[in-house]
């Protein structure tokens, strides 16, 4: 069967707006949006809105692409915030600094710097000499047997024995009393100080001395005598401990600090013993036995037997304890190393054997062959002195050869390194490093300067030296961390005196490399020194160094040469006692800059430092010169450096000699985007940080108290450090404050705005800026640590464990917690602090002070954390306090509490939550109210000064902006005034408010709290109150409020939330403000919000009935600014066409059963919202899915007049009508009936479209249809009868037909036009009928129906009718002339 011949549908609906004719415009297949239904289309597949897309065919939705992004905005940093992380910044690297292993790297090296010993750069110097007293030198001389020398650095002494005498004294005082023990009969062979087990001894006896002779040990405690100030007295008792040792020499005596064990053994055999010892005496067990630990069973008494052949029989030399690693070294005569892991029980076990064959083994790999100094045949080793594991993870042991080389030894357990941590003892060790002696000439000892030619000393390369005889009779090497090393040799065979050189590693250097890839050589400074006498004993005097409490960091002595007792070593020789005390590089750059030679040389000596050790280090250093930190050592007297003309050199290199800031442009394409952010600093910045970094070490992450506990029960809260320690601290931080005040306009960066105006470019200007935040930062954090400090003395000055104990809980928990660093830098420190205050505020009142000069003298001493303001917020608790006692209903009690409410808004600003949360509440128990929410708003205003908080408001809260901040402040204090409302609300639930026409008490107050409220101007406020009242549900009583807030609230929020919209039209509405009302609802109708579509429909009706009322404005304030009533009225017309038209489409779609599954459930969620646009409706919906009679409205409600397009749809209609009724077979319609209905149907709702519902096209199309498709079938002239029923005019239809007669065109050509020709007769036959009695006359009146009865002659004459149809077209015409006639 054909089809109706006609153009097809259109692709896309021209025009984007409500009655606005466009041109047709195809848009290009790829941005098209694909069909609701799939096409049976080779040539593109598309989408189909009833079946889930295929990957092949799916259209990637078109995004909207955003500008790029230029740069990221980092939050800003408070200039605390920038102190903080600049020290925290220097605190890391500091702990960056190399482990021993990274710069004792393997293989070999000779890298001295050897200065003479009175020169600036010394590393060590001789600072204090005590002689030998004449009485013991009198002793001495009467020696029969022997005599022996040593220190006990733990008790400030020296001891002597003399044959069977022991003698000790205070070697610091200048007359010493002499004490000793003479009950001995035999000859002293050694001498130990010991740190006893635990729970043997009194508690009173710290330590005991373990003295050998040739037959027995015996132990004595050693127990404090008391004396006179700054004078050490200890008394010997005995302990009736002793042992025989009777066939074993005892010359060495060795302990573990760590746990009180005992070792010794003697330089005839290679037998290691240890004393056991304990508090009471068994029965089968005394308290004092020994144990061989190397040989067992009846191997101790066999003699040792060589059958003739000569062995040179091994002895013990050395006997070294590592308590770090449980272990013990020995040395034998023979250069052979024993190692020996210290184990629980009492337990020693021999683990490694490092004999010396294996030794020089291991050094022929590493060592030239041309170095004589560790030949096989030459090669002694003298000393071996054990590396600390808290220094280095894998070196474990040091030894000196005789030629003064020293041999590095790593150890390793299975596949790893050997660490303390580590349950099993090391299984090897072997050579890792070997450094040989400095250079033995003087001309190669040449003073540093000389080797600075350029001012870069890292240019230079050292000669490795690997043959120096310098140090090639050295007999005993001492080794204390992080690496200072004393050599004693003697310069010949004959010689008397012993000679000693010290050496030290160059920490500056070190740390200028950041990582170990930077320093491959170990850089030392040495110095050759006189003595005067041979050596008997070597002690350490101070603490063992260690900046760090592990390897990484440990050997970093700049970083704790402000905040450690400097490292003193005392040197025991027959002539006395010698201190030489290692030279911090403070001190040797104040002497540097003393010798340098004034102003000429001072530049020198910058660039010598600054090579040397980095330009931050070096303004560091001068900086703490300049402070006064350096010392000198002159005539054995160690004092300050004083000298006016050094303090001004220092401060002339920090001021003039460091790097400006400069900007990091790495990553920078340009300079348009310059920012502070961008800007390093100067050098000056850093060696402040670094200076203020080490002045502070110590105290920056400890606790601001530490809690103790008491021996008999309880608590106590003691400082960190000791008083005396924390007043250094502030005295030197209150010096570098005093420093940059004084060189404030010296110091850029400090010098205020007018540096910028010698700025040259916009680079420099930003450069400046940068260095100003930075220097400003620091200044503000060295003015909170003073404060800081001052705050904690005066804590500890108090009854600290009364204060902290009567703080709250929590409070209290977060004060055991609390940092300096906290303190220093953080609002919560500060908040701590004067929680703290407040405690001291009201222990020191209930102990009857009087407020005021307890906070004056807060105040003074720490203003930060005592302010004026807190003077006036203790006098206002005070007063609130009096209005509790007095009572609230008494005059008194309400004259407190106003008065308190007065001085409290004094410091709104100032008050804290935690303050202002206690303040509301005891308001609230004293009923308040008023005050309360007065004392809320007033905080709150002042916490935000400039409204910033409605300015974020304003712009729609977005979550990364800085104002937050400022609303989040204001709302805790609103959030306490709806405590408030509740309080008020509670108390008045049962009171009637008025009795006899007067207030109730309660009523009067919720009266005033609710006038407070109601007065407020505070708009943020009102918006909270608002929101709160809308989360309780009360949205009536936001309603009830007549304010111009209201309004306000609900416009800016009804743009973002619907029920603020509703809420909005119903508050106008209730105010007859019907236009205001109406604009909501069109803009609710119109909105994004999940409104369905016939909640629109009724919105959109509900505006154009407001709309209509006529009361209100009349131009549009709301939605759409500037808009009309009658702009209104149309707009809301034209929607709630287009809305009835989309509510068609949701019930067809709805019975459509094409649709299915999850693509119906998203189809219909699309439509049953939002009112779409038209050709949206169009393009997406209506067109893909064949609802051509849809189409038709939406033509008429677009004003869209395409004729084509009209044509085609209605071919698609009736096409799918008649294919509808053919396929229902058992259908009650034939499909003539079913086209005529809907035909009849649209027509009934086109008729006012005459440019979609025209008979002038649908006249002949349908009558093609009836003729090509229902011949024969429907009843004659059924598709006249549709457009007679519908009132269509006569002539209009005749006029159609005659075209159509007239123009023989297919299908009505040749005999075919018949059926036209009938359809005329039948149309004049009705027409006639209808008009024959009318007043006007028939078929159009007189000037009509003669055209009629010429178009029926014609007709007649066409000779295509059948001759009956002639006939009766003959009668019509004859009636009709006679009509006319007539």
């Amino acid at each position: 069967m054909a089809s109706v011949a006609g153009p097809q549908t259109p692709q896309r609906l021209p025009g984007g707006f409500m009655q606005t004719p466009a041109t047709s415009r195809q848009q290009p297949a790829s941005t098209q949006r694909p069909h609701i239904f799939r096409q049976s289309s080779t040539v593109n597949p598309q989408r189909s809105l009833y079946n889930a897309p295929s990957q092949a065919g799916a259209v990637v939705p078109v995004q909207q692409v955003s500008a790029p992004v230029t740069g990221t905005t980092l939050p800003q940093l408070s200039p605390i915030e920038r102190a903080r992380k600049t020290i925290n910044e220097a605190l890391a690297q500091e702990a960056r600094f190399l482990e021993l292993d990274q710069y004792i790297t393997q293989g070999i090296s000779s890298e001295y710097d050897v200065m003479g010993p009175n020169t600036a750069w010394s590393p060590f110097q001789k600072s204090e000499a005590y002689d030998i007293p004449d009485t013991v030198l009198e002793q001495y001389n009467l020696a029969q047997m022997s005599t022996k020398m040593g220190l006990f650095p733990e008790l400030s002494h020296v001891w002597i024995t003399i044959d069977n005498a022991f003698y000790f004294w205070d070697y610091k005082n200048p007359n010493p009393t002499i004490s000793g023990y003479e009950g001995l009969t035999n000859n002293i062979t050694a001498v130990k100080l010991v740190k006893p087990r635990v729970n043997v001894f009194k508690s009173h006896i710290r330590h005991i001395l373990v003295i050998a002779t040739t037959v027995e040990i015996i132990i004595l405690g050693v127990a404090p005598a008391g004396g006179a100030e700054g004078i050490n007295r200890f008394d010997l008792t005995e302990t009736g401990m002793s042992m025989s040792v009777r066939g074993i020499p005892v010359n060495f005596i060795v302990s573990s600090n760590k746990s009180g064990r005992i070792f010794f053994g003697g330089e005839s055999s290679n037998e290691v013993y240890e004393l056991l010892y304990q508090a009471q005496v068994g029965w089968f067990k005394s308290n004092v036995s020994k144990i061989n630990h190397t040989t067992t069973g009846f191997k101790q008494i066999l003699p040792s037997i060589s059958f003739g052949q000569h062995v040179d029989q091994e002895k013990i030399k050395q006997m070294v304890v590592d308590d770090s690693r449980n272990l013990i070294y020995t040395l034998s005569n023979l250069s052979n190393i024993r190692v020996f892991h210290i184990k629980t029980f009492n337990v020693l076990e021999l683990v490694l054997n490092k004999p010396r064959s294996h030794i020089t083994s291991n050094l022929t790999h590493m060592v030239p062959r041309n170095s004589e100094l560790l030949q096989p045949a030459q090669f002694d080793i003298t000393s071996i002195s054990p590396i600390p594991a808290n220094e280095t993870s894998r070196l474990t042991l040091q030894a000196t050869t005789n030629a003064g080389c020293r041999i590095f030894f790593s150890a390793t357990s299975g596949y790893s390194y050997y660490s303390q941590n580590q349950s099993s003892p090391p299984t090897s060790m072997q050579v890792h490093h070997v450094k040989f002696p400095p250079p033995d000439g003087p001309a190669l000892r040449s003073p540093r300067t000389a080797m600075v030619t350029t001012g870069a000393l890292g240019q230079q390369q050292p000669t490795l030296d690997v043959s120096s005889k310098a140090l090639i009779k050295t007999h005993q090497v001492y080794r204390f961390s992080p690496g200072f090393n004393l050599f004693f040799f003697r310069l010949n065979l004959q010689a008397q005196n012993d000679q000693l050189f010290m050496s030290a590693p160059e920490s500056g250097r070190i740390a200028l490399g950041r990582d170990s890839s930077q320093v491959t050589k170990y850089p030392e400074l040495g110095v050759f020194l006189q003595l005067g006498g041979t050596v008997q004993d070597v002690a350490l005097l101070t603490p063992p160094f260690g900046a760090s409490s592990g390897p990484p960091g440990f050997g970093n002595e700049m970083a704790v040469q402000f905040d450690q007792p400097t490292t003193e070593i005392a040197i025991l020789t027959s002539g006395g006692i010698h201190v030489m005390r290692r030279r911090r590089l403070v001190d040797i750059f104040a002497t540097a800059i003393r010798n340098g030679g004034g102003d000429e040389g001072l530049e020198g000596q910058v660039k010598l430092f600054s090579s040397l050790y980095g330009r931050s280090e070096t303004m560091a250093t001068a900086l703490a010169v300049a402070c006064g930190q350096g010392v000198d050592t002159s005539d054995l007297h160690v004092s300050s450096i004083t000298d006016p003309d050094i303090l001004e050199f220092a401060r002339k290199i920090f001021v003039e000699f460091g790097t400006g800031a400069r900007i990091n442009d790495i990553g920078m394409l340009d300079h348009s985007s310059l920012s502070v952010e961008n800007v390093e600093p100067s050098s000056r910045h850093k060696g402040l940080s670094l200076y203020l970094e080490r002045l502070t070490r110590s105290l920056w992450k400890a606790q601001v108290v530490k809690e103790a506990i008491i021996p008999t029960g309880g608590v106590t809260f003691q400082p960190p450090l000791p008083i005396s320690r924390l007043q250094e601290i502030q005295k030197d931080v209150n010096k570098l404050s005093e420093f940059l005040e004084k060189n404030k306009p010296f110091i850029e960066g400090l010098s205020g705005p007018e540096a910028l105006r010698h700025a040259t470019s916009r680079v420099e200007e930003v450069a400046l800026q940068g260095e100003h935040q930075a220097m400003h930062s620091m200044s503000r954090l060295i003015e909170n640590v003073i404060e800081g400090i001052a705050f904690v003395l005066v804590l500890f000055n108090e009854r600290t464990d009364e204060v902290i104990l009567s703080l709250p809980e929590p409070v209290r928990r977060e004060v055991k917690g609390l940092t300096f660093e906290t303190l220093f830098c953080s609002p919560t420190g500060k908040d701590l602090a004067k929680e703290l205050v407040k405690a001291i505020v009201n222990r020191n009142i209930a102990a009857g002070s009087n407020v005021d000069t307890i906070a004056e003298a807060l105040r003074r001493r720490c203003g930060s954390f005592c302010s004026a303001d807190d003077v006036v917020i203790f006098k206002a608790q005070e007063m609130l306090r009096k209005a509790s006692e007095a009572g609230a209903n008494t005059e008194r009690g309400r004259a407190s509490l106003n008065e308190s409410l007065k001085l409290f808004q004094k410091v709104g600003g100032a008050l804290i939550t935690e303050q202002l949360q206690s303040t509301v509440d005891q308001y609230i128990q004293l009923e308040f109210f008023a005050g309360a929410i007065q004392l809320c708003l007033d905080v709150a205003k002042a916490s935000d000064p400039s409204n910033r908080a409605m300015a974020w408001i304003e712009q729609g809260c977005p979550e990364m902006d800085g104002k937050r901040e400022f609303f989040e402040s204001r709302r805790k204090c609103y959030e306490l005034i709806h405590r408030v409302i509740q309080a008020v609300d509670q108390a008045s639930a049962n009171d009637p408010g008025y009795v006899d026409g007067q207030y109730t008490a309660v009523g009067r107050r919720k009266s005033e709290a609710y006038d407070v409220i109601d007065a407020s101007q505070d708009e943020v406020f009102q918006t909270n109150l608002y929101d709160w009242y809308l989360s309780q549900g009360w949205s009536e009583r936001l309603l009830d409020i007549r304010s111009h807030f209201v309004v306000k609230y609900l416009e800016r929020r009804s743009k973002e939330e619907r029920d603020k919209a509703d809420l909005l039209w119903n508050y106008h509405a209730r105010r007859r403000e019907f236009w205001e009302a109406a604009q909501v609802q069109l803009h609710l109708a119109k909105s994004e919000f999940d409104i369905s579509l016939d909640s629109r429909i009724e919105y959109l009706a509900r505006a154009r009935a407001n709309a209509s009322t006529g009361l209100g404005g009349s131009v549009s304030t709301y939605g759409t600014p500037g808009m009309t009533r009658q702009q209104l009225l149309r707009e809301a017309g034209d929607l709630i066409e287009i809305a009835d038209i989309q509510s068609d489409l949701v019930q067809a779609l709805r019975s459509d059963d094409r649709l299915q599954g999850d693509r119906r459930d998203t189809v219909l969620k699309e439509l049953h919202g939002k009112v779409l646009a038209v050709d949206q409706l169009y393009n997406n919906y209506i067109d893909p899915a064949g609802y051509y009679d849809i189409a038709l409205l939406l033509f008429v409600c677009a004003n869209y007049r395409s004729r084509n397009d009209i044509l085609s749809t209605w071919s698609s209609l009736i096409s799918r009508e008649h294919a509808t009724a053919t396929a229902q077979r058992d259908a009650t319609q034939q499909p003539w009936e079913r086209v005529a209905e809907t035909v009849r149907t649209m027509g009934r709702k086109l008729l006012r479209a005459e440019w979609v519902f025209s008979p002038n096209f649908l006249l002949p199309l349908l009558l093609r249809y009836s003729f090509e498709q229902q011949r024969g079938v429907g009843t004659p002239h059924w598709v006249l009868s549709i457009f007679l029923d519908l009132d269509i005019p006569r002539e209009t239809l005749l006029g159609v037909l005659e075209l159509q007669y007239y123009s023989d065109e297919a299908p009505f050509s040749g005999r075919n036009r018949r059926y036209i020709a009938t359809e005329i007769v039948y149309l004049v036959q009705v027409w006639f009928g209808e008009t024959r009695r009318a007043a006007e006359g028939v078929c159009g009146g007189a000037e009509k129906a003669p055209e009629v009865a010429e178009l029926l002659r014609v007709v007649r004459q066409g000779g295509v009718m059948s001759e009956r149809e002639n006939e009766e077209c003959d009668v019509l015409r004859g009636e009709l002339e006679a009509a006319i006639r007539g």
